[in-house]
């Protein structure tokens, strides 16, 4: 059987921790700054998991993370 290959795209983004989660970097925070308030971009800076319904298509992706 031939080796998989990861999709380089999902690799950039979603990291596996310690006990098999997986986790992503949040989405909204790279313009259109000025209007958000800071509490909204204090939160956008911690990473977030991928939720439940999405694990098993982005451990597809990256099969050996």
């Amino acid at each position: 059987m031939p080796k998989m290959k990861t999709n380089r795209g999902a690799a950039k983004r979603f990291k596996v921790t310690g006990k098999g989660k997986i986790v992503r970097s949040k989405a909204y925070a790279s313009h259109i700054l000025t209007k958000k308030t800071r509490k909204k971009k204090r939160g956008l800076r911690k990473d977030g998991l991928v939720d439940q319904s999405n694990v098993a298509s982005v451990k597809k992706m990256i099969p050996y993370a």
